[in-house]
């Protein structure tokens, strides 16, 4: 078994050469990201530009059933409304002549969505250490995107340390004691069956004595309905900010994109608990549900810190709006090639 960890620890930590310079490596996510999305491409604008082809203009039933693909695209009734709000007018007003243009109106109302929920998370240097509490439901991809996390602020120069707080599950403790040695950054943890609290308080002070710039604690997965679990995080706030008064200074939510509407769910139940101020989204490659970002942004209006596409260590990077709907309609009609 260990050897199995250190031939996969080999792997993750094999060197992308596209990282050299900062438009290879931009260059090299954005392919990631398209091939990430091609399921929810294939459903989504595919079906759409499927649906214009050979339309040489749009008329109110196809705005119709442009609104049912939409909806079955997990896009969401309110982001769906937009959207449509926007061609209809559009179409009033005679803009729309070609399928090309209705392409490009929609991925110009899509952007708009989105570019609001374009908040990278930062690190000011006047905070340290600048705590993020990680949370989310088991299966969510909550201690992997911990790891993946860390590795980007190392990248970044920063001194990072991990708190194995979820400490129900022992392969979890591990998970990340593995993800600390992959990335060179020392995890504080204690037995299975520890206090959450206690793990994540020690894991301050000892980010203060070693002067840490990120300290991100993982906790245990919980489904957003079990209100007695959601008080234990209200717990890890109350003994965090003992010691200080401002952490955490992030609660990220890391959400599954593969659950569609249920992420949104446990988004809002998340957020009116305990208070989420960023949202990682992960497993975007792999599933038709991608559209669940315009349905999160539109209706929690908070900060999508990270986006997830794919298992590599630098799969997971800020999300950038521009980009996330340039690779969902690229190769389509009007689009980039």
């Amino acid at each position: 078994m260990l050897n199995l960890l250190k031939r996969k620890k080999q792997v993750i930590d094999e060197p992308d050469n596209s990282t050299t310079s900062e438009k290879p490596e931009k260059a090299g996510f954005f392919s990631r990201l398209k091939a990430g999305l091609t399921k929810t491409r294939a459903s989504f604008t595919a079906g759409i530009a499927t649906l214009l082809l050979g339309k040489k203009a749009l008329d109110q039933d196809l705005i119709e059933t442009i609104e049912t693909q939409l909806l079955s695209a997990d896009v969401g009734v309110e982001a769906t409304q937009q959207l449509i709000k926007t061609l209809t007018q559009k179409l009033a007003r005679k803009e729309l002549t070609d399928e090309a243009a209705i392409l490009q109106a929609l991925q110009n109302e899509m952007k708009a969505i989105l570019q609001p929920c374009q908040v990278p998370l930062t690190i000011p240097s006047s905070q340290a250490p600048f705590v993020i509490l990680v949370v989310g439901i088991n299966g969510s991809g909550k201690t992997t995107t911990i790891g993946k996390i860390a590795h980007y602020f190392k990248e970044l120069d920063k001194k990072v340390l991990l708190a194995a707080g979820d400490t129900f599950r022992a392969a979890a403790i591990e998970q990340l004691q593995i993800w600390g040695e992959r990335n060179d950054v020392p995890v504080v943890a204690q037995q299975p069956g520890a206090d959450t609290a206690a793990v994540i308080y020690d894991a301050l002070e000892s980010s203060k004595a070693q002067k840490i710039d990120v300290l991100l604690a993982d906790t245990a997965g919980r489904l957003h309905t079990q209100s007695h679990l959601m008080d234990e995080l209200k717990k890890v706030r109350r003994v965090v900010a003992k010691l200080d008064p401002t952490a955490p200074h992030e609660v990220l939510l890391i959400l599954d994109a593969s659950i569609g509407q249920n992420a949104l769910n446990q988004a809002l139940e998340f957020h009116n608990s305990i208070g989420v101020s960023g949202i990682a989204i992960t497993k975007l490659d792999g599933t038709a549900k991608g559209g669940i970002i315009f349905a999160i942004a539109k209706q929690l209006k908070l900060p999508i810190r990270f986006i997830g596409v794919g298992e590599k260590i630098d799969d997971l990077r800020p999300f950038v709006a521009d980009e996330f709907v340039a690779a969902l309609f690229e190769g389509e009609a009007g689009t980039p090639q």
